[in-house]
């Protein structure tokens, strides 16, 4: 069934409507689930209510990609969870990922003072548009979906080690893009 129908379906009120968004995106929304929180009970737990989240949105909202929709309230779901329980001191592996971009994107704090927060995300497109396509795919599917350094590695048929060293790169060039910007770090 195309995302279309599925959005039909919702608009219709129709509970058919979550059993083929969940046939059609439940792997995706998993894998997002799980790389930002590393507990199966509590991305289940997610996704679940990305489900309901999705039902609840959908109308009013039409959404232009539903996969782009749905990344996006499992991964905000899912990165409130994971604060949550971080505050509980559960979790670290969301830790690495927020302390590999640390060092070239500002606390929320000094963003208030410097830019605003949109600027900043526009300054960060800006930079991601000027990437060469594979570097681009490789710091979003690090940053924004999670994935492993030694997945995509193996993705792009490299080692571990030089995929690290490429993001470190690829970090290094996001901290001089917003630098050039004006942007306190």
């Amino acid at each position: 069934m195309d995302d279309k129908q599925i959005i039909d379906l919702y608009f219709a009120r129709n509970e058919q409507a979550i059993a083929e968004t969940e046939q059609k995106y439940g792997r995706f929304c998993w894998r997002i689930a799980m790389n930002v929180l590393d507990v199966w009970e509590d991305a289940e737990e997610c996704v679940s209510d990305t489900w309901l989240s999705t039902w609840g949105q959908i109308p009013p909202t039409v959404p232009q990609s539903l996969k782009a929709f749905l990344g996006r309230i499992v991964r905000n779901l899912s990165i409130s969870r994971f604060r949550s329980m971080r505050a509980k001191k559960r979790y670290n592996g969301m830790e690495v990922l927020l302390s590999e971009l640390g060092d070239c994107v500002p606390s929320s704090a000094n963003v208030e003072q410097t830019v605003e927060a949109k600027e900043l995300s526009g300054y960060i497109s800006e930079w991601l548009d000027s990437l060469p396509a594979e570097d681009c795919a490789l710091f979003v599917r690090r940053y924004w979906f999670g994935d492993a350094v030694q997945d995509l590695a193996e993705r792009c048929g490299i080692t571990g080690p030089q995929m690290a060293q490429r993001m470190l790169r690829l970090r290094k060039s996001l901290r001089a893009a917003l630098n050039q910007k004006g942007v306190a770090l």
